[in-house]
């Protein structure tokens, strides 16, 4: 099947874009406190200061939303349905980890869920690889980034079992 027309390939473009932007901002709600909660936490001393987080992330869900569309684009392949899906779920995970840590202070479950998030990533990453190795590639840094919160999740977690249950 033929790629969308130039008008209709922007327009999801921007679609894309914003399905991630809704995301990082639904997880921004939860997070609004979040610097402040930081702070407040026993951290392990490779943990990143407050202020990195909003500049990773912000590169991080542009990425997403420009490899989302560059597998959306590939009208012809048969598992851009599935890799789109998986995209979604990973998104809903990472939207989740924000209110589950930041909001309400749950480490266990925070914990759960960005193992599960990273698995998401993973999978969506090997369905994507089979459609645009180049959408694939784009969600390497996020991969990277969210096994580094992995280990940070579980390390701040333990260090304050008063404050994250």
């Amino acid at each position: 099947m033929p790629r969308p027309s130039t008008p209709a390939q922007a327009i999801g473009l921007l679609a894309w874009l914003a399905l991630a932007l809704a995301a990082a901002t639904v997880g921004g709600i939860a997070s609004i406190e979040a610097a402040s909660f930081y702070a407040q936490l026993i951290q392990p001393a490779w943990a990143p200061p407050a202020s990195v987080f909003g500049p990773v992330w912000s590169v991080l869900y542009l990425l997403m939303g420009i490899s989302a569309w560059l597998v959306w684009r590939e009208r012809g392949a048969t598992t851009r349905g599935p890799g789109l899906a998986l995209f979604v779920a990973q998104l809903s995970a990472n939207v989740l980890w924000s209110w589950l840590f930041f909001a309400w202070h749950l480490g266990a479950w925070a914990f759960a869920d960005v193992v599960l998030l990273l698995a998401l990533i993973a999978a969506t990453i090997a369905v994507f690889w089979q459609i645009s190795r180049p959408a694939a590639l784009l969600l390497v840094p996020y991969l990277a980034w969210v096994g580094f919160a992995s280990a940070l999740t579980w390390s701040v977690w333990q260090a304050n079992p008063g404050v994250l249950r």
